[in-house]
């Protein structure tokens, strides 16, 4: 499949061509290129050519992955695509986002309709949330250093930015370091961290590590050994400057999520805290600030700023969703984000439900609980 470039996809427009991204649902999900129409190749063929006749009316159609690779040999992998006028977008989704940052009047423009949006249009549905959080929880105090780790996703972009904005507020004395670690990204992936966090006046500091390479071998668990290996490599560069605490980006609906999911596939209850120490690295601190953020608000933050971000780019696939750090696959997280989803049609309180079900444990209704890694039971007391 003949290439094209970025630049002269965006110069084409709609008129001339039809986007169409291949990606899976997990990837889509941390957007796309507007107006693109999302095929799925992969869980039925057949359903891809009817689609692609409905859609093609005598356009040339630029069909996009992640970095632009698979898409060069979609036609040879589906030959009914011979008979289209058919493109592969050079550099895939990520290659797209880049092109869209370009000037330095661009970059300050940018810089300042995203503060502008947490200032305004979305305070009461971001910044307000997120220092309720922060005093709720106690998770900044006078003196903290924190690192605020960045991924390079949405949500630890928002995160950065509304540290920013607190921290204007001077209610407290506080640092901030924001920090990324390269865990083996390829250059585009890096390039696009970069190229946001100077569109949104983040500065970062980065530091390498050889993750992705050393869990390659792994074949038990490697997503549950990279979360783990990711935060122990945070936790000691953190300390190495300085920082007493390190901020993640979880939000609202990974907890609810996570309960959910230790539930129906751990066997167990447990929530994902707001702040935890480090049983590793003495006198540091783990906190998540967006923990009463919703999801859905980050998303219509970032659209409505035209802003593209990465995902969590695995070494073993390129194009991996977000990795947690309980080691859960993208598919068990899209499952159960779905499940909550549909339980929501018919009670729209299921999801603060889930939330506040953490908070309101009853321990003379429970036949057995872990407390500081010791088994109680109910049979002790009875």
């Amino acid at each position: 499949m003949n290439e094209i470039t970025c630049e002269e996809f965006s110069r084409l427009g709609t008129e001339s061509i039809v986007a169409i991204d291949v990606r899976d649902e997990g990837l889509r999900s941390y957007g796309m290129i507007p107006g693109a129409i999302a095929i799925d190749f992969d869980s039925d063929s057949n359903n891809a050519e009817d689609e692609i006749k409905r859609i093609s009316s005598g356009k040339s159609l630029v069909f996009y992955c992640d970095i632009g690779r698979r898409t060069l040999d979609l036609d040879d992998e589906f030959p009914f695509l011979k008979e289209y006028e058919c493109y592969s977008l050079n550099g895939g989704y990520i290659g797209y986002v880049r092109s869209k940052i370009s000037s330095e009047e661009d970059i300050v423009e940018k810089q300042h309709k995203v503060e502008e949006s947490i200032r305004k249009t979305y305070h009461k549905r971001l910044f307000t949330p997120f220092a309720k959080a922060c005093k709720t929880y106690k998770l900044i105090e006078e003196g903290d250093h924190i690192a605020v780790c960045i991924s390079g996703g949405k949500d630890s972009m928002l995160m950065a930015k509304l540290f920013q904005e607190i921290k204007k507020h001077r209610k407290c004395n506080f640092e901030l370091t924001f920090l990324v670690m390269d865990p083996g990204y390829n250059e585009d992936n890096r390039a696009l961290i970069e190229s946001n966090a100077k569109a949104l006046g983040i500065p970062i500091t980065i530091f390498e590590s050889d993750i992705f390479n050393a869990v390659d071998t792994i074949d038990k668990s490697p997503c549950y050994i990279c979360a783990r290996m990711r935060r122990g490599y945070l936790y000691s560069k953190a300390k190495e400057l300085g920082c007493n605490k390190i901020a993640l980006g979880h939000h609202y609906d990974d907890v609810i999520e996570t309960i959910l999911m230790g539930m129906l596939y751990g066997a167990q209850i447990q929530t994902m805290m707001p702040k935890l120490h480090s049983t590793n690295f003495e006198g540091m601190e783990l906190i998540r600030p967006l923990y009463l953020v919703r999801e859905h608000d980050i998303c219509a933050w970032r659209d409505y700023n035209d802003l593209h971000f990465l995902q969590c780019a695995c070494h073993f696939t390129e194009t991996c969703s977000t990795c947690h750090e309980d080691g859960t696959t993208s598919s068990k997280r899209l499952e159960t984000k779905k499940l909550i989803a549909a339980l929501k049609k018919e009670n729209p309180f299921v999801e603060s439900n889930i939330f506040r079900s953490v908070e309101n444990v009853n321990l003379d209704t429970v036949i057995a609980y872990k407390k500081n890694m010791v088994r109680h039971h109910f049979l002790d007391e009875y």
